[in-house]
């Protein structure tokens, strides 16, 4: 063991920080007895030096060694207590990852060296491996900090209005035809000139990507030859995935963001802080577990050899421990101010706001989240539940939070394939779901609304299939949502008859402008706007292949130019994008109400009718803006749900005003737009039709 200077160091900054002479080494652990920190040599295959960490202030034990420099490989052991059943996994034997690593070196192995225990034990967990890990995982990197200082230049904020696009980095590009072969599947061909001019073409405003922070595959899908594709399942917050790395490495991921930027598109991360890689009881030590499991975990009370399993990954994050918050605190601003991101989708965000009470909206995550000077200027989208008691809380989350909004997805497909009683569930979605957001001074934009995400079926699918195919999944198709409010209009899966195609197509154009029609921020799954599918597969978490890509050589350009269209239409109207909640009052400027429900004959709509199945709103600026920002944009919606087509009575205007048509999901193209319409107009079966105000030879 090669003898390196050791001096006590600082306790202040977590992790490894070189300073131009040596490295600090700083790493929390409450209730260790001894940690130390092993060095290995460049190719990470022999440890070189184990050195005892020489200071600990408070739960802080922190180092200084002096002659290390940018890119020293290393990781830490941590000596206590092995008491499972007393909630204590402490193992040197086992070669942890510094929660603060910015990179990795190496690879992970499914090894049962990695276990704290031994397999072959009758005891299971409660035994003691003393098994070496460090061949099987990866170390980590003293990082450069040239590359961590400073936030990119040109970052952007636009409006929580506009429209989101959740994507995932391999799968929008692995099978592009014009993104180059090496850059395929890379955080650098996320920003290809293809790629940006699509999303550009039908007016993105931010990509929302699926997780980008460090993860490794389960070992149950290891077993099965399959890997866990969409990345649910963290174990590094401060590192960037390396499989998506392309020819610049780390810093391809800031050329992204970048890149992104100069496109005038956001980037917001999907993050995953409520539980980690390791598992349940029997599952590897890597990291935490090492280093202090009765503090980075929630632990059953009474039995603390077993965890909290609110997320349904066999874990749960301990978030209102402080080092545990100030874990998550920091990871979060090293994203935004040394990568440039722009804003996060909390996964499972409940299971963040869990107090030892149960969920609390004034917790101790939401309280540092909402103080933070950093943190509060950036965009928040909570995943509002998790499987816990009480885990759902679509609604309950403060008021600087935008919400995942199922209620929405799960209306709009019920009202669109026919479903009772979902005509007046529709009316509320369409208003931005005030009755669930309209509390606490909150916002329309709160409602993140969406038709399909990554976790369900595509929306080409929802159209296509009424029961799901997993069968890929190797779980006997008993994994995936059982109520996906699908409707495969008649045939289930591929079919050739042109009334089936015609009428897929139909529900999928109604279902995207109605998305695109209503108040809140509307999403669009990635490949949703050119009829992508998975062929039947609604839990497509595991499939690395043809199965999870976009298939880029079957999409649908008509469909494509449908999507630019509504999203245009929604750019050029204020009265569909507001940031205020509608309710009917009266303006003052004009003695109309903002929003007016009426049924096809201008009379007022019956909401108690149970058979209650075509609405007509009309959307005007509200009633509460500043009379300055009242302009005269209004836009008048017809959904009708009949087979048959009907004339719809539109609002009477003043003289030298005339309605025109917008949208029309009959028509593949635009083939009837821009049309001026008179006293009515005829609206087709199965369609939605839209119209704004043309005075003088020009839409208002």
């Amino acid at each position: 063991m090669a003898p390196f200077p050791v001096s006590a160091g600082l306790h202040d900054r977590l992790g490894a920080h070189y300073d131009g002479g040596g490295v600090n080494f700083a790493v929390f652990s409450e209730h260790a007895s001894r940690i130390e920190l092993c060095l290995f040599s460049p190719d990470g295959t022999k440890e070189i030096s184990r050195i005892r960490l020489p200071e600990r202030t408070g739960s802080i034990w922190h180092g200084y060694v002096e002659g290390l420099s940018v890119g020293c490989l290393y990781g830490y052991r941590a000596h206590g207590s092995y008491a499972p059943e007393a909630g204590h996994r402490f193992n040197p034997n086992k070669l942890l990852n510094d929660p603060y690593t910015r990179e990795y070196f190496g690879h992970w192995s499914r090894h049962a060296n990695t276990l704290g225990y031994d397999i072959s034990s009758p005891e299971k967990d409660l035994s003691f491996n003393r098994s070496d890990s460090a061949p099987h995982v990866p170390k980590s990197v003293v990082p450069d900090p040239c590359l961590f200082t400073g936030a990119l230049a040109g970052r952007h904020r636009y409006s929580d209005r506009d429209l989101i696009y959740e994507a995932h980095v391999k799968g929008l590009t692995q099978t592009h035809p014009q993104v180059p072969e090496n850059l395929r599947g890379t955080y650098e061909g996320l920003v290809c000139d293809p790629i940006i001019d699509h999303l550009r073409r039908i007016g993105v405003k931010a990509v929302e990507l699926m997780p980008v922070h460090g993860f490794i595959d389960d070992s149950f899908l290891q077993e099965r030859g399959l890997t866990n594709y969409w990345g649910y399942n963290s174990i590094g917050f401060f590192v960037a995935e390396p499989r998506y790395f392309g020819p610049a490495g780390l810093l391809g991921f800031r050329h992204m963001v970048d890149r992104f930027h100069e496109a005038g598109i956001e980037v917001i991360l999907d993050v995953v802080y409520n539980h980690t890689a390791e598992g349940n009881h029997r599952g590897p030590t890597l990291s935490f577990r090492g280093l202090d499991n009765a503090s980075y975990y929630r632990l059953l009370a009474g039995q603390p050899r077993y965890y909290v399993n609110d997320t349904g990954c066999g874990n749960t994050l301990n978030v209102s421990h402080p080092y545990v918050l100030r874990l998550v605190l920091d990871s979060l601003r090293y994203w935004v101010e040394c990568m440039g991101v722009d804003g996060f989708r909390f996964d499972l965000a409940t299971a963040l706001g869990r107090e030892d009470h149960g969920f609390d909206p004034w917790g101790g995550f939401f309280d540092a989240l909402r103080q933070d000077p950093v943190l509060a200027r950036v965009r928040l989208i909570a995943e509002p539940w998790d499987v816990g008691p009480g885990g759902y809380r679509l609604g309950g989350f403060p008021h600087e939070f935008s919400e995942w909004n199922d209620s929405y997805r799960d209306t709009v497909r019920r009202y669109w394939r026919g479903d009772a009683h979902s005509a007046q569930e529709l009316g509320a979605r369409l208003l931005g779901s005030a009755d669930k957001f309209d509390q606490a001074g909150r916002r329309s934009w709160s409602s993140i609304n969406f038709v399909a995400a990554h976790d369900g079926f595509t929306l080409a699918d929802s159209t296509r299939y009424s029961d799901r195919h997993n069968q890929a999944n190797l779980e006997s198709n008993r994994d995936g949502h059982h109520s996906n409010f699908s409707d495969n209009c008649g045939v289930e899966g591929e079919t050739g008859d042109p009334e089936v195609r015609a009428a897929r197509n139909r529900r999928i154009r109604n279902m995207l402008a109605t998305l695109f029609l209503s108040q809140g921020t509307p999403m669009l799954l990635a490949g949703d706007e050119v009829g992508n599918s998975q062929c039947g597969n609604n839990n497509a978490y595991c499939q690395d292949n043809e199965i999870g890509w976009l298939s880029w050589d079957q999409a649908d350009g008509k469909l494509l130019e449908f999507v630019a269209s509504l999203s245009a239409f929604r750019q050029a109207h204020r009265s569909v994008r507001q940031t205020r909640f509608l309710h009917g009052a009266t303006r003052k400027c004009d003695g109309l109400p903002d929003v007016e429900w009426t049924d096809f004959h201008g009379g007022p709509l019956q909401w108690r009718d149970p058979g209650l199945s075509n609405i007509c709103l009309t959307l005007r600026c509200s009633a509460e803006e500043p009379e300055e920002f009242l302009d005269g944009d209004t836009v008048f919606v017809a959904f009708n749900r009949s087979e048959r087509a009907l004339d719809v009575t539109l609002p009477k205007l003043k003289r030298g005003r005339h309605w025109v048509r917008g949208i029309d999901t009959s028509q593949p193209t635009d083939g009837a737009l821009g049309q001026t319409e008179l006293e009515t107009a005829l609206v087709a079966g199965n369609s939605v039709a839209a119209f704004s105000i043309k005075q003088d030879g020009s839409a208002e």
